[in-house]
């Protein structure tokens, strides 16, 4: 078992930052970027209690715990905003209710479910209990909550959930230096189009060992 540890930032791109970039942007891409880093949005969707119940949901969807705290992407604040502000892919299936309505039926699931099997709301499960509550619906077969699942897709609110977290942190610069990524492509552009080349403000891969959490259902 490798042993995981946080650090500044994660990834195989040691010293690679996305923000070094900023001064080719234009001033709109620019001002836009850093606010994700710099002004994160409050909370002001989800309740309390709800927000928890959310947190703990995300800290098992997307660990964070390679990062130290302070570089740690506040998930929970952007999908809220995203409600908050009743932004929308523009569309739903019809077996779904609007995105912000879908989070709070999920939410009371997912607290009925861990009431049900282990007598404690989720935040108190340990995390192999929360990963066996999310992996039921992961898996299509929740084992309680049925009358939330009856007026909303269980597959299709683990879409919902898997996208809203997927988006949120790979929107933000220090999910970019974790992979490489050049940031946006405008106004410059990028030069090296054929041969798997490297960009010249890119830097050599540099990989390392590392496994999943001991107490994770997932291999991965």
């Amino acid at each position: 078992m490798i042993k995981l540890f946080a650090r500044v930032q994660p990834g195989y791109y040691p010293g690679y930052s996305t923000l070094d970039q900023k001064m080719f942007w234009d001033e709109t891409t620019r001002d836009l970027i850093l606010k994700r880093v710099y002004e994160v949005p409050p909370i002001r969707f989800f309740t309390e209690t709800e927000a928890k119940t959310m947190q703990s949901v995300l800290g098992r969807i997307l660990p964070q715990e390679d990062r130290i705290e302070s570089r740690r992407i506040s998930l929970l604040n952007y999908i809220d905003e995203r409600l908050y502000s009743k932004r929308g892919e523009g569309y739903r299936y019809e077996d779904m209710p609007e995105d912000d309505e879908a989070h709070r039926l999920g939410i009371r699931a997912i607290e009925i479910m861990s009431t049900d099997r282990y007598g404690r709301c989720f935040t108190e499960l340990s995390s192999l209990d929360q990963d066996t509550v999310l992996k039921s619906i992961h898996d299509g077969q929740p084992f309680s909550a049925q009358s939330i699942w009856n007026v909303m897709s269980v597959q299709h609110y683990w879409s919902l959930l898997l996208r809203d977290a997927v988006a949120a942190y790979y929107a933000h610069p220090w999910a970019w230096d974790e992979i490489g990524f050049g940031g946006p492509a405008y106004p410059r552009g990028y030069m090296r189009t054929t041969g798997g080349e490297r960009e010249p403000w890119e830097v050599n891969e540099k990989r390392y060992e590392w496994s999943s959490q001991p107490d994770s259902l997932s291999d991965f």
